[in-house]
């Protein structure tokens, strides 16, 4: 199996991964213990299904020479009342009225192809395990 990612907790609620040469920071809330540094791993979750329907939303965009200065993704959420887990994820495009209306179901549907959403669809299966270092 492929080594992807460290994960090391560098004090306090901090939880830090480095990956692919980057260093990703996290942090949990002042409420939940942590002092608000940086994002929570949920944070970072929701983020990467808003941030990938983006790059979805920006190339098909580029592909097509229109302009996404004025565009913009809102992803919002509702939870479930009893689970307290979201059970909706909503994304809106905002598009300038100057974007072509041939292209709105179009848009969506680029939107659509994101890869880490389409990984919520058919989930990975999860291998917890222990390891004593040597």
């Amino acid at each position: 199996m492929k080594r992807d990612m460290e994960i090391v907790f560098p004090g306090g609620k901090k939880v830090d991964a480095f990956y692919k040469g980057f260093k990703i920071e996290t942090d949990q809330s002042e409420r939940s213990g942590g002092r608000g540094s940086a994002p929570a791993p949920f944070d970072l979750f929701l983020t990467s299904i808003g941030t990938c329907a983006g790059i979805y939303v920006l190339s098909f965009c580029q592909e097509r020479n229109i302009r996404s200065d004025e565009m913009k993704l809102i992803l919002s959420t509702e939870r479930d009342q009893k689970s307290k887990m979201i059970n909706i994820i909503k994304i809106e495009i905002q598009l300038p009225s100057e974007f072509p209306v041939k292209y709105k179901e179009a848009i969506v549907k680029a939107a659509e192809l994101c890869t880490v959403t389409k990984h919520l669809y058919n989930p990975p299966v999860f291998d917890v395990c222990t390891k004593i270092q040597e």
